[in-house]
């Protein structure tokens, strides 16, 4: 009878969690007017490539949410340079700003023969670490096993991110791997290292007294795991072996400390990897190429400079 009543016990708190889970499934992906508005794709936008066709792992809903996916631009032929960037577009790990961190970026890079990639990754509520991170390990991968296709030169592969998509690019750029050389995807055999990083008022850490609390808590949840917290403060995660990296931020930030950036670029300055860091003093947060600023719009030309001397862009 006591066996009965354990199986029965057992059997129920199963059940249980199991609603929960299921429940909880269906919270995420559910999203509202409101949320839905932050993944806006401004027109003219060309049709985006599935990084997973068959599929993502992990996905929790069948929308184009749940499909991390590569809009991609080619500059015209004759302009060429070989060089190709991975584009993050900001929006606090809830939303994606892929008009103006985005197509208005990929079309600066084209207009200097620069392909340009700007990545859809999935994000909270329906999902958090480590699946952002996954995407853009994916998106390089892809863009790398295609290389030929797209007349890109696989050694002149970069990464590009705003706000908290300039936290993601940074994690891409401190945590990657080489690949599975025996993997049965041939874009899984290829690594996802960075050639170089380009941070733009980017949420680098979320550890120290500068961090994003918005960032970290939409990626980790509220109560994380101080240990993961700490290897997602990417500032504590360079190394000799972190690609070379450019580095904007403006003084007057008032949405992630450019304490963020001046972390990052000390952190590389020790381990002596190329890096050029750029501190406006004003401007607010979220300005993508502020070109609407006589100031603050001449950091593209920064940028292309910083390319110029990696000799990544003629």
């Amino acid at each position: 009878m006591r066996a009965t009543l354990m199986t029965v016990r057992w059997l129920t708190m199963l059940i249980v969690c199991w609603v929960a889970s299921t429940a909880s499934a269906q919270q995420r992906v559910t999203l509202s007017a409101e949320q839905l508005a932050k993944f806006a794709v401004p027109k003219g936008m060309p049709t985006p490539q599935l990084l997973w066709p068959s599929g993502a792992p992990g996905a929790v809903g069948d929308t184009d949410l749940d499909k991390p996916a590569l809009w991609v631009f080619l500059p015209p032929a004759d302009k060429a340079n070989g060089t190709a960037v991975v584009i993050c577009p900001g929006g606090g790990y809830i939303g994606l700003a892929v008009s103006y961190e985005g197509k208005d970026v990929a079309e600066w890079f084209n207009a200097h023969g620069t392909a340009a990639f700007v990545l859809r990754y999935r994000v909270a509520p329906r999902y958090g670490h480590p699946t952002p991170l996954l995407d853009v390990q994916r998106a390089l991968r892809t863009v790398r096993a295609e290389a030929a296709h797209l007349n890109i030169n696989p050694q002149r592969i970069g990464v590009m991110g705003f706000s908290a998509g300039g936290h993601l690019a940074s994690t891409l750029a401190t945590h990657y791997d080489a690949g599975k050389p025996d993997a049965a995807d041939r874009i899984d055999c290829g690594s996802c290292r960075p050639d170089f990083a380009i941070l733009c008022y980017a949420a680098v850490s979320l550890s120290s007294e500068y961090g994003h609390l918005g960032t970290k808590k939409n990626l980790l949840g509220d109560t994380p795991d101080a240990a993961l917290v700490d290897s997602l403060s990417n500032e504590k995660q360079v190394t000799s072996d972190t690609p070379p990296t450019f580095l904007f931020h403006t003084n007057g930030d008032r949405g992630v400390p450019p304490e963020n950036s001046v972390l990052f670029y000390l952190a590389l300055r020790k381990a002596n990897v190329p890096a050029e860091l750029h501190i406006y003093e004003a401007g607010k947060h979220g300005v993508g190429l502020a070109r609407q600023d006589p100031f603050l719009s001449n950091w593209p030309a920064r940028l292309a400079d910083w390319l110029k001397l990696h000799q990544v862009m003629p």
